[in-house]
């Protein structure tokens, strides 16, 4: 591997942004293009002011008129330009070019990289801040055919489109310079991308690695990342374990959202998912080829033991994902907040599916106390929207019956709001639940496993038990037990 890519531990001090670039461009071996959409070209504007870029930028454009954009990318099949497929294009447009018009045989050590961002800033009206797709494509070692790849979407609040191309500028840089110094780091590599930019002018709401030198980097626990570091308030990720831009696969949608900690899913969680999901395709304002289901974890839950712990994290996310689940991780502790977030990309039909007690702690006033409005406003925000609740019933432990949204017990002061999101259809049974796993709860499953007990195993949809078996999912607790004995 070239002498260049030395890891960089000494470097800890966090050097300016001219620094950043002038080391790029001092060192003989990285050479690459840059090709900016939208917002000028901020970023190869930092190289070239540094001094010594013409042994780095091969070149540097920016299509901005869109014919001509369309000339050289091609023409995306949804028209669009701020997308990740045209981000992608760019990429791979730019890198083919270079791989055709420099000769390996003059140049064996140089690192090539493509750099591209395709962004739209704040508009005229200042309705909409502006957001882009920034990524770069690049190789750690002359013989690597392969490239590594790390792309992002940022989501700008500036209100002025001067300040929001600065901030793209900045961006770009740390993510350059990350690709080639931090690489290895690539937890540490997310939080240099705020280098020199304050977290509220500019939030990341999605990040990718692929390539050889990532091979060891689960995407979704970069997702977490983050959450974890307030560089966002949600993240997604598919059954394929790659991260997902919520904007995109939420634009337009009805959602169906289950909120659990599925630690780990059982038969209850599926039931309650497929029987809401059942009813809610049936609903008349929704279309179920344009409806999404989000199993959503909320961070809070994730600490239920005080710290996040990831390996907890993944072993659920396992789970779900095989079973061809998407999922959310949110900071969305009270529910009205994560109705608002969906509500930010579509103004279809909205879902919630949830337990009794769910339902019994969003009445409860202690959870709103902060709002100037109290309850009456986080219900405003919650149920103002074409929203619906599927509430699965519970078996009352003492005395065995069954409970429902004609029987539960809310706050005496709360009794006649329930009853007017009651009355008014914003609640409704599921009937047709299976009345022989009412029994099953996630947490009796996760202390049978950590105990060692049997019995847990048709607790779960099927094929869980077996993976939890095969990769000791959930096993962390009785190995810290065993030591501790």
């Amino acid at each position: 591997m070239a002498s260049v890519l030395k890891k960089d531990d000494a470097f800890e001090n966090i050097p300016s942004i001219k620094a950043k670039t002038l080391r790029i461009n001092l060192n003989p071996d990285i050479y690459g293009t840059f090709a900016e959409i939208g917002a000028g070209q901020e970023t190869a504007r930092h190289f070239f002011r540094s001094g010594g870029a013409s042994g780095t930028i091969a070149k540097a454009m920016s299509a901005y008129d869109k014919a001509f954009s369309d000339a050289i990318y091609g023409v995306e099949k949804d028209g669009r330009y701020v997308t990740q497929e045209r981000l992608k294009h760019m990429l791979s447009h730019e890198m083919q070019l270079m791989e055709e018009r420099i000769s390996r045989d003059e140049h064996p050590d140089r690192l090539f990289f493509t750099y591209a961002n395709t962004v739209a800033t704040i508009d005229f009206s200042k309705r909409y801040k502006g957001h882009g797709w920034v990524g770069i494509r690049f190789q750690l070692d002359p013989k690597q055919k392969e490239f590594d790849e790390i792309i992002l979407h940022i989501r700008f609040k500036q209100n002025e489109a001067r300040l929001q191309q600065e901030t793209l500028g900045i961006v770009g840089v740390n993510l350059i310079y990350g690709a080639f110094y931090k690489y290895h780091k690539p937890r540490k590599l997310l939080k240099y991308l705020y280098d020199h930019i304050d977290k509220d002018t500019l939030e990341i709401d999605m990040v990718n690695f692929s390539g050889p030198s990532f091979k060891g980097v689960d995407n979704r626990l970069m997702s977490l990342q983050l959450i974890r570091n307030d560089m966002t308030d949600a993240v997604m990720f598919g059954p394929d374990g790659n991260n997902l831009l919520p904007a995109a696969v939420l634009y337009k949608k009805n959602i169906l959202a289950l909120r659990g900690s599925f630690r780990p899913v059982t038969k209850v969680n599926m039931d309650m998912f497929q029987k809401s999901y059942d009813i809610f395709i049936r609903e008349q304002t929704v279309e179920e080829e344009n409806t999404i289901v989000i199993f959503e974890i909320t961070l809070s839950n994730l600490k239920a033991s005080g710290e996040i712990d990831e390996r907890d994290f993944m072993d659920r996310a396992e789970l779900l994902c095989s079973l061809g689940h998407s999922v959310m991780i949110s900071k969305f502790q009270e529910y009205y907040k994560l109705v608002e977030y969906f509500s930010n990309y579509t103004k279809s039909r909205i879902g919630l599916t949830m337990g009794v007690n769910n339902l019994i702690d969003i009445f409860d006033e202690k959870y709103y106390r902060h709002l100037s409005g109290g309850i009456l406003e986080a219900f405003g925000k919650l149920f103002f929207k074409d929203l619906k609740v599927y509430l699965y019933p519970m078996k009352n432990p003492d005395t065995g019956q069954i409970m429902t949204s004609n029987n539960i017990k809310v706050h005496p002061r709360m009794k006649e709001l329930y009853k007017f999101f009651k009355y008014n259809g914003k609640v409704m049974d599921i009937i047709d639940y299976d009345p022989e796993i009412m029994h099953i709860f996630s947490r009796d499953v996760l202390k049978k496993i950590i105990s060692g007990q049997d019995g847990w195993e048709e607790m779960l949809p099927e094929g869980i038990a077996e993976i939890i078996k095969s990769k000791k999912l959930f096993t962390r607790e009785l190995a810290k037990k065993k030591e501790q004995v």
